[in-house]
């Protein structure tokens, strides 16, 4: 394990050159401590978690001292915000400080999100809040416990700063680690600016960096556009099977390799609803639940527009009209091992369909259903028909449910065991943050946001030793979200 002055940085997008980004050093900050270090994450890039501990860590990751070998750049792009164009975004308040290989050769982005402005701010004050950076550094991974893809982040550092969003809030850095920041903004960039070489170029740097299997391929930019439409549509349906809503599904927030990026007002499902969205910003539902199969599909669109000169239209459009069945597939797996069933036919697409209006009818908890179901068949538990208003809506569905379990003939201990893997019993309820974020911003207690990431490592199963250890009363974070906090809604700058 490497100590921060013994990493090995690579600077590929540096050797993009200018015309990709802004070289800038992280603004120093006053009074920086550490508020939670993840040592998950340091083992990705390779990093002694004994690390955390060393002061030189806050001095190095708030910028008030060069970390030795960095770069740190801002990265231009623009991008589509809920459907309008913006071509003034980039990285206003975050750094790419270089990547790092860890010892089974993956790398990873290190970037640092919060370190003051840049040219690309536009006149905000470049910094982040401890609310935004707490729910980012969570929300990473609560999705990475669940098996999506999505970046992670490496530890939040609080600063002896305010900063003034609806009101005065305490500020922090997050280092986030990701294997891209190259976003479909990105290209765009180039492309409403025409600059179509720079386009190729950055396609380029991609299929090198992370398609080198396709880069020497004669139609490498073809499959390049299919590999990020089928990344994109595994990723979505990953979202969708989860209850997971991301909020602000911008180009500007869709990357390269498929992954769930920018945590800004992200929820996950409480009682069914496909028209809900945690962004209180959204007043039509642009990135409502329902709609995150439908917004991928458009996100690809754009990005295809800006690869006419490498691949001809038609050929972008056969290859968007594989974005639909390949959603449908992947989805249909991961809605088939939440059920336990493996013959994904005509029936099991009538019973997925006949569940999702009884949940919608009956404003039934969608994670809580699905851990329960595992139980069943058998007698039906009384956990499974809590929240049915109408019992006989469940026991319709049941009835056409067992007929599929017993056509398959599974034993039934393994099947809940493997359900009980797929359905989890932890989720990151909003509710549940946003008492983790009270603690610490008004009494500094950063217990609860500790607390969390540690249930979020595996929100499968129950620990009890781990458990015990921390604090963690299992039925009191498994329990079906407070009526009052249901369907929490947050703006973009919270």
């Amino acid at each position: 394990m490497a100590t921060l002055e013994q990493f090995d940085w690579a600077h590929s997008f540096y050797e993009l050159g200018p015309d990709f980004f802004q070289a800038k050093s992280p603004d120093p900050v006053a009074a920086p401590y550490l508020i939670d270090g993840n040592p998950e994450a340091a083992a990705l890039i390779g990093l002694d978690p004994a690390e955390f501990e060393r002061p030189e860590f806050v001095e190095y990751f708030s910028g008030n001292r060069p970390l030795p070998g960095a770069q740190p750049l801002a990265m231009d792009y623009s991008g589509h915000q809920f459907g309008l164009y913006n071509p003034r975004l980039g990285d206003g308040r975050g750094l790419l400080l270089g990547e790092v290989a860890n010892g089974s050769g993956h790398t990873w982005d290190v970037y640092l999100k919060g370190c003051g402005p840049t040219r690309f701010a536009r006149g905000f004050d470049g910094r982040a809040s401890l609310r935004a950076s707490i729910r980012e550094y969570l929300g990473g991974e609560a999705v990475h416990g669940l098996g999506i893809p999505t970046t992670r982040s490496l530890a939040i550092i609080g600063i002896g700063e305010l900063v003034y969003r609806e009101t005065p809030q305490p500020g922090a850095l997050l280092v986030r680690l990701s294997d891209s920041h190259v976003r479909f903004g990105s290209f765009e960039n180039f492309h409403y600016t025409n600059r179509p070489e720079a386009v190729t170029r950055l396609a380029d740097f991609i299929l090198q960096r992370h398609y080198p299997e396709l880069a020497g391929e004669a139609n490498k930019y073809q499959l390049l556009f299919r590999t990020v439409m089928q990344k994109t549509a595994r990723l979505i349906a990953h979202w969708q099977s989860a209850g997971f809503i991301h909020g602000v599904m911008n180009t500007d927030n869709m990357t390269l390799t498929g992954i769930t990026f920018d945590y800004g007002p992200f929820g996950f499902m409480d009682r069914f609803n496909p028209d809900f969205t945690p962004n209180q910003t959204d007043g039509h539902g642009r990135y409502a639940f329902g709609r995150q199969a439908e917004i991928g599909h458009w996100n690809l669109a754009k990005l295809g527009e800006t690869l006419t000169h490498l691949i001809t239209p038609e050929i972008i459009t056969e290859e968007l009209e594989q974005y639909q069945p390949a959603f449908n597939r992947f989805y249909n797996e991961l809605m088939g091992q939440k059920l336990g069933l493996e013959i994904l036919d005509s029936e099991f697409t009538t019973l997925v369909g006949k569940l999702f209006h009884i949940l919608y009818e009956n404003q039934v908890d969608y994670t809580l259903f699905f851990r329960n179901l595992s139980a069943f068949p058998g007698e039906v538990p009384a956990s499974l028909r809590q929240g049915f208003n109408n019992p006989k809506d469940l026991d319709s569905w049941l009835d056409m449910y067992r007929k599929l379990i017993e056509r398959e003939d599974p034993d039934l201990n393994e099947r809940k065991a493997t359900m009980n893997q797929v359905n989890p019993r932890f989720i990151l309820r909003n509710y549940l943050l946003e008492r983790a974020i009270d603690k610490a911003m008004k009494q500094a207690d950063f217990s609860e946001v500790e607390r969390l990431r540690i249930l979020l490592q595996d929100p499968y199963n129950d620990r009890p030793e781990i458990f015990s250890r921390y604090g963690i009363d299992p039925e009191l974070y498994a329990a079906e979200t407070p009526e009052s906090h249901v369907e929490m809604r947050l703006s973009c700058s919270a």
